[in-house]
């Protein structure tokens, strides 16, 4: 009886690819067949002192195993699609893995057949990075991505207020987007995973990795909430510039919660006005009179929430803040502060440094 060959059973096909390997590659060493498969795989340009030319390849979702060597092929990576099958279908009887990883790769022309068949079985897709340095809002990550010209800066917006709870269940309930728990670091992904969501979800992963343990192991502030922690940590790096002092403005920030005292911090202003402040444009008496519900100087208490993405030092530093009888700190403009302890010794404080801006631009005026 003909067997029909859609019909023939896939035990049988397995055992034609395997002697059809056995042929190609042991049976024929003493002869042409051995020349032809040296042949076969071989790169499809010798080696250069200079670095290769890589080609992009993308390997669609679903793609067997025949339709990559059809791709590559096509891209000029491999001589042979006879090759290509016999060298799939004999490996795959032994390798680890469970089959092709689709995404993009930047291949060599240079590499043999087997190299490039383990970088798409290894799943070695090409990555692009992004880096998002502490004290970032999602607004500024939402103009460098659009700059980076990955997605449009409000797609990333809209992004950030879907709170992925069924995943990061530790998110708290009660915040309206993402802002603080897109943990700033420098980050490699596939270059095909460049969206909003695959985005937020590796800073969500760090912030689940590398900060949440901080918080789970602190040693008291049994009462603070996790979002309070990332609200009050946002806040501190934004007025801490140098190092040092982090720990120090935290305490601030704690006798000043304490003692129900306002926080009088200038970046909560600026955020919630939308603005920047610099040394030659201050914030306005009429901006800091502006209400805003992430306005400290009129509001007690922390911002309804966090204003910025805060570094790890800045988070520990929240939970393990230098004791000080210190209520008010003021810019230098050079990146440290002036404490003081009592409202009289920060208004003069104030006032030396304000003279001492006006000099000096007073002096470059001349």
């Amino acid at each position: 009886m003909t067997v029909n060959k859609k019909t023939r059973p896939p035990y049988r096909k397995l055992a034609i690819s395997l002697a059809v390997a056995i042929v190609a590659v042991v049976g024929g060493i003493g002869g042409g067949s051995w020349y032809w498969w040296q042949s076969a795989i071989a790169p499809m340009q010798s080696n250069s002192p200079s670095s290769p030319n890589l080609l992009q390849v993308n390997i669609p979702e679903g793609a067997s195993a025949e339709e990559i060597g059809q791709i590559l092929q096509e891209a000029g990576l491999i001589r042979s699609i006879t090759a290509w099958k016999v060298w799939t279908r004999w490996t795959g009887l032994w390798q680890s893995a469970s089959g092709f990883h689709a995404g993009t790769y930047q291949l060599s022309p240079q590499a043999p057949l087997p190299d490039l068949a383990q970088t798409i079985w290894s799943g070695k897709v090409q990555q692009v990075s992004f880096t998002v340095p502490e004290g970032w809002s999602q607004k500024q990550m939402a103009r460098y991505f659009e700059e980076l010209g990955w997605f449009a800066a409000q797609e990333f917006l809209d992004a950030t207020q879907q709170i992925p709870r069924d995943r990061y269940p530790w998110l708290p309930p009660d915040i309206p987007f993402l802002e603080g728990f897109l943990f700033p670091n420098t980050y490699q992904i596939g270059l095909d995973q460049r969206t909003p969501e695959a985005v937020i979800g590796v800073m969500l992963n760090h912030f689940q990795e590398s900060a949440l343990p901080i918080y789970e192991a602190r040693s008291g502030f049994s009462d603070l909430s996790l979002k309070d922690w990332v609200t009050l940590a946002s806040i501190v790096e934004k007025e801490a510039v140098v190092a040092d002092e982090r720990t120090l403005i935290a305490g601030v920030f704690w006798n000043r919660l304490q003692q129900n005292i306002t926080l009088g911090s200038d970046p909560t202003v600026e955020y919630g006005l939308g603005i920047t402040q610099t040394p030659d444009q201050p914030l306005t008496y009429a901006q800091v009179e502006t209400p805003s519900p992430y306005n400290t100087y009129i509001n007690a208490g922390l911002t309804p929430t966090p204003i910025a993405s805060p570094g790890l030092a800045s988070l520990q530093a929240v939970v393990a803040p230098e004791e000080t009888d210190f209520l008010y700190f003021v810019a230098r403009y050079d990146g440290t502060h002036v404490f003081s302890r009592t409202l009289s010794e920060h208004l003069r404080a104030q006032a030396k440094i304000r003279d001492q801006q006006d000099a000096q631009q007073n002096s470059s005026n001349l």
